[in-house]
């Protein structure tokens, strides 16, 4: 799945309202801000490294949402 198809994907998809616990570490306390927040940084440089974990997360909060939380 490729970065704009994730962006499609929230951007067409009910999603929850927070707070929500991604895992034990983090805790989603706006939903768009972090929706928007790690798009912006994945957009300015999709292949670094250091961005990997806004990936793995929004990857995680799919697989949440479509898990039905």
């Amino acid at each position: 799945m490729t970065l704009n198809e994730l962006e499609d994907w929230f951007q067409n998809t009910q999603l929850p309202e927070a707070p929500i616990l991604l895992n034990p570490s983090t805790k989603i306390d706006n939903v768009q801000h972090f929706l928007d927040s790690h798009f912006y940084a994945l957009k300015l440089n999709p292949n670094s490294k250091i961005n990997e974990p806004l990936l793995d997360r929004l990857l995680a909060f799919k697989l949440l949402i479509e898990s039905n939380l």
